[in-house]
Order: structure tokens, then sequence, then C-alpha cells
């Protein structure tokens, strides 16, 4: 499938600066950041201005990260989410009503959840019994979900 349009320069920016932060080098830079400035204390006298700076500089980059890797994240698990929507579409006895329910509210998803909690039991007594766990059951209240 062809994506429809190129990615946002936003969407290049949030992707790179997710990938680089994860990895070694980007905390070796951290480091070589806090070991600079400890080494420079006595130069300064440990002065107020000496802490403002690494408060400030690890403030900011802090406040800009969390946004670009929340976008990052973001775009990963609706990605997912679709992926996972394509394979329940996709596969014959599937439950359609599974489709998009991340859009639920807590109590739908957590009514949905009990009832695969108790298949889950009813599956693991079955086999304890020699029965096969396979099957396509009726998803409990799939009508109101």
């Amino acid at each position: 499938m062809k994506r429809a349009h190129p990615k946002s320069w936003f969407t290049r920016f949030a992707n790179w600066t997710a990938r680089i932060a994860g990895r070694p080098p980007a905390f070796v830079l951290a480091l070589t950041v806090i070991v600079v400035w400890i080494t420079t204390g006595p130069l300064f006298g440990f002065s107020d201005s000496w802490q403002l700076v690494i408060n400030t500089g690890t403030t900011i980059v802090t406040f800009l990260m969390v946004f670009l890797i929340q976008n990052a994240q973001n775009r990963d698990a609706e990605a997912t989410q679709v992926k996972l929507d394509e394979l329940i579409r996709a596969i014959e006895g599937a439950h359609n009503a599974l489709l998009d329910l991340e859009e639920l509210e807590q109590q739908d998803l957590d009514r949905i959840r009990a009832s695969y909690e108790r298949l889950a039991r009813h599956a693991r007594a079955d086999l304890r019994l020699g029965k096969g766990d396979t099957g396509i059951p009726e998803l409990e209240g799939k009508g109101s979900a």
C-alpha cells in the first residue's frame, strides 16, 4: 500500500529524535554533559549561576523531549491498533465487535475483559480435563459493545 502523502517535517523530526534519544550515544552525551558540569563546579565556586545552568538546560530538554517522544508513541500505538484491527477483520471466526476497542468507555472494556477472563478460566479447566481449548465461542454482550 502506497502512502497517501509524505511525512511532515515534524513527524520526521519526532521519529528521528525518539530514535536517537533511545540509543547509547545519547546517554553517553548526557553523562558527559553532567561530568563536565560537575568538574567545572570548583571553577565557578559552585555558585547559584553554575547550578542554574544545569537546571535550566535539563528542564528545557526534558520539556521538549516529552512532546516529541509522546508524538512518536501516539503514532506507534495508533499504527499498532490499526494492524490489530486488520488482523481481527481478516481472521475468519474473529469477533469484529472487538475492532476499535480503544474507543470504548472503561466500563465496556472491563466487561469485555471479564468475558475473556471467564473464557480463559473455562479453557484452562477444559485442559485439565483433557479437552481441547480451541474454538470460536460467542463473545458475551457483543451486541452492546
